[in-house]
């Protein structure tokens, strides 16, 4: 399954070859990664997903009893093309955050995780949340 995260960079760093923009995979890639960097197998991960639809109220996925949400950058390698916004959750209905930094390859940078208390602590009154701020969380990568 390992092979399927690659053939999606594959196809995706051609389309951005091709056409100028790289489709929208972030998600589906930092979801993935941050399961695995949680200690959830591949198998595990495929397990839980199915019937899982693009789109859940408040996390994104489950791992042993907790719950997971996810956020990813990625700069498109061009000229002056660098992360200076994360996106925020939108809510705390989930255990841990976990943000991944990706290089134009989509091979982790860095990665941080919060929970929810704390986060929701030290940003609840921020409106833009930069890499800075998730840097002072936990580093996973």
């Amino acid at each position: 399954m390992k092979e399927l995260r690659e053939d999606l960079i594959k196809a995706a760093l051609a389309w951005e070859v091709a056409f100028g923009n790289a489709p929208l995979i972030t998600t589906v890639l930092s979801e993935y990664d941050a399961a695995h960097l949680v200690g959830c197998s591949i198998e595990v991960y495929s397990t839980l997903m199915q019937g899982c639809s693009a789109v859940q109220k408040g996390h994104d996925f489950t791992v042993n009893g907790l719950r997971y949400q996810v956020k990813g950058n990625r700069p498109s390698g061009k000229p002056g093309s660098f992360v200076t916004w994360v996106p925020k959750a939108t809510n705390y209905d989930w255990d841990y955050l976990i943000w991944i930094l990706y290089n134009s390859k989509y091979e982790i940078q860095e990665a941080w995780q919060w929970d929810v208390a704390t986060y929701a602590e030290a940003f609840d009154g921020v409106k833009r949340l930069s890499p800075a701020h998730l840097r002072l969380g936990k580093q996973l990568a």
